[in-house]
């Protein structure tokens, strides 16, 4: 049997850090997976004349590793723990990195700014595993919410925040947020039987997705609730505050990282409400 991906956090010297380097070991351990703390050196501009100065990062970062491993072992004593020092741009290291995990956690700015700059955002983009992005000082909520739109990425993410929730012993609840029909009503469309047919389509969709969850996981409390008149990532974050956790799907093609993660992922990513993970779209290989 392969040994199992280790669940990987990058890090750096930031309060998010700290928080997602917890999280991502207490994961590992009620998971019983390997962890790997994880840590980048940029050294896309380092020119032969600065060699010196990058030794001092590289002697900075591997100490940053240490004091991890020291305060995750403190904490859990048991858990098989690996400390791994990468070089490169910060996003493409990590992306190439997450390969070879099972989940890539990084913690967040906290600032609402959503830059491309942003190093868990251009992570969570090119990222080959599930991403979680945690947040400084999010305090351990309830219930596992999961943002859906009728497409196939949003249905994996549905079975993934399923299974979170009913590992967890967590309430689910499915969120369908999208802008309309009395937005376009508003902007001078007809307010004819249009709209309730939408609205009514929209529901079977929903309803489809309530009914597919209580078929495989019959012990599990679901909740869904419709959305059309708040932007679906101003809803998701106000939903999800004070959740235990937020899942939303992804597919991941290339790209710009506003694109390749969709606009409202990029939206909640930018300050996410709770600790939130991005799935990946599985594409089926032959043989599967």
């Amino acid at each position: 049997m392969a040994p199992a991906k280790p669940i990987a956090v990058g890090i750096t010297n930031t309060p998010a850090s700290d928080a997602a380097l917890m999280w991502a070991a207490a994961r590992a351990d009620r998971l019983k997976a390997p962890l790997a703390v994880v840590t980048v050196v940029d050294d896309r501009w380092m020119a032969s004349e600065v060699l010196p100065y990058f030794e001092v990062l590289r002697e900075s970062g591997l100490g940053l590793l240490r004091e991890a491993g020291e305060k995750v072992s403190a904490a859990y004593p048991g858990l098989s723990l690996s400390l791994k020092l990468l070089e490169g741009g910060v996003g493409s290291a990590l992306g190439a990195y997450s390969k070879e995990a099972a989940m890539l956690v990084l913690g967040t700015s906290g600032h609402s700014r959503g830059a491309l700059t942003d190093r868990a955002l251009q992570a969570a983009a090119t990222a080959e595993c599930p991403v979680a992005v945690i947040g400084g000082g999010q305090e351990a909520g309830r219930g596992v919410f999961v943002g859906v739109d009728g497409s196939e990425e949003s249905t994996q993410a549905v079975a993934y925040a399923a299974a979170e929730a009913d590992m967890l012993g967590e309430e689910l609840t499915v969120l369908y947020a999208f802008t309309g029909p009395n937005r376009w009503i508003a902007a001078g469309l007809p307010s004819s039987s249009f709209a309730t047919h939408v609205l009514e389509e929209e529901q079977i969709v929903l309803a489809e997705t309530e009914a597919g969850l209580r078929q495989d996981y019959p012990d599990l409390t679901v909740h869904t609730v419709m959305e059309t008149v708040v932007e679906p990532a101003a809803a998701l974050v106000r939903a999800a505050s004070g959740a235990r956790l937020l899942v939303l799907g992804s597919r991941g093609k290339g790209g710009f990282e506003r694109l390749l993660l969709g606009s409202t992922v990029h939206a909640v990513l930018a300050q996410p409400p709770c600790p939130t993970i991005i799935t990946r779209m599985h594409v089926p290989q032959h043989g599967d």
